[in-house]
């Protein structure tokens, strides 16, 4: 029997929120990558949705990472575990942040040709 309680998953609240925190969460470049992805994704997007150059175990690890720190936000639909990024907390704690951290991606992702 599987209950709902099992199927929701453990996010900091926003006052619980770091800024260090939030900022080892995009220090790695897979972790960086996601949050790219899902800042420019117009809904929220099923963890299958991402091809990253690492193995399931460890694309796992990252969303935990991110949804631990406060960087994203995750939940089921059905058997699908949706992620989207906790812009308005994010902005409201530490404004101007999550922009300038993505733009800052967006730009190198350009200069080096990964775009």
């Amino acid at each position: 029997m599987t209950s709902n309680a099992a199927r929701v998953l453990d996010h900091p609240s926003r006052e619980e929120i770091r800024v260090e925190a939030v900022l080892h969460a995009l220090s790695d470049p897979v972790r960086l990558r996601i949050v790219r992805q899902l800042a420019g994704a117009a809904d929220e997007l099923a963890c299958s949705r991402f091809e990253l150059p690492v193995s399931k175990s460890t694309t796992t690890h990252h969303f935990r990472v991110l949804r631990e720190n406060g960087v994203i936000s995750q939940f089921y639909r059905g058997t699908a575990k949706l992620s989207c990024v906790r812009t308005e907390d994010l902005n409201a704690l530490f404004p101007g942040l999550l922009d300038s951290v993505l733009g800052a991606a967006d730009l190198q992702a350009r200069r080096l040709g990964e775009d």
